[in-house]
């Protein structure tokens, strides 16, 4: 751990917690099935149990998407907002429209397997040999997998993005809505309160892209210069 940035060391300690719930889920499915009767309708009002942790856990990840706040998560999360913006060199006529074009090509593909990968859930759902408590365990799974694309490999970047790391992604905040995608198929005021937050965040990561290209791109906002990042999520070290 030793060299590892302050951020860094931050989001492998998430990564840890997230693998500590991903245990707790499997161990509450395993032993106590009873408690994830709360995903049901509106059976979330009804009885308070270990699975209102997550849904208190995932919904404060989500607000601090929504809410700017530096030092709580990392620069790449955060760049769609105007305060954390340093302008840099000024692009050429039709260069800011071609980045932007570029980039939602690469987005669109993950998106479409994305997608691809929920039509594949919905049919599973829809045959019952996914039902809500195993829909939830798969949230939990990509939430694991989540920070493991942020700390320790991601296929996006290496097969479909090919940024240079997380600090210039453009698909940052897409992680929670790519992650409740199977609770569009569970019902329930759990799993669709989660998914709608999550929806929230990516129409306003998306909506921020379209009007404001020049925060996304490393060329034109200096707060995404390696020179000046401070997160090191890459974990390298700094020249």
């Amino acid at each position: 751990m030793a060299g590892c940035s302050k951020m860094r060391l931050k989001y492998i300690g998430r990564l840890i917690m997230r693998i500590i719930m991903g245990i707790m889920s499997v161990l509450l499915y395993v032993y106590s099935r009873e408690d994830f009767a709360v995903l049901d309708g509106m059976e979330f009002f009804t009885v308070a149990t270990p699975l209102h942790v997550f849904w208190l856990i995932w919904m404060g990840d989500m607000l601090l998407q929504i809410v700017p706040v530096r030092g709580a998560i990392a620069m790449g999360s955060l760049k769609q907002f105007s305060k954390f913006f340093v302008p840099a060199a000024k692009a050429a006529h039709g260069e800011l429209a071609d980045f932007r074009r570029r980039s939602n090509i690469v987005a669109a593909k993950v998106f479409a397997l994305w997608t691809a990968v929920a039509i594949g859930i919905g049919i599973l759902a829809r045959r019952k040999i996914l039902a809500p408590a195993e829909l939830f365990l798969l949230c939990v799974f990509f939430y694991v997998c989540d920070l493991i694309c942020v700390v320790i490999w991601c296929p996006f970047r290496t097969f479909i993005m090919k940024n240079r790391c997380c600090t210039s992604c453009r698909i940052f905040n897409w992680d929670h809505i790519m992650m409740f995608i199977p609770f569009a198929f569970a019902g329930g005021f759990f799993g669709w309160s989660l998914l709608l937050v999550a929806v929230f965040v990516f129409v306003t990561w998306e909506l921020a892209f379209y009007l404001h290209p020049e925060r996304f791109w490393v060329r034109t906002n200096a707060a995404l210069h390696c020179s000046r990042c401070t997160d090191v999520l890459c974990g390298r070290k700094k020249a």
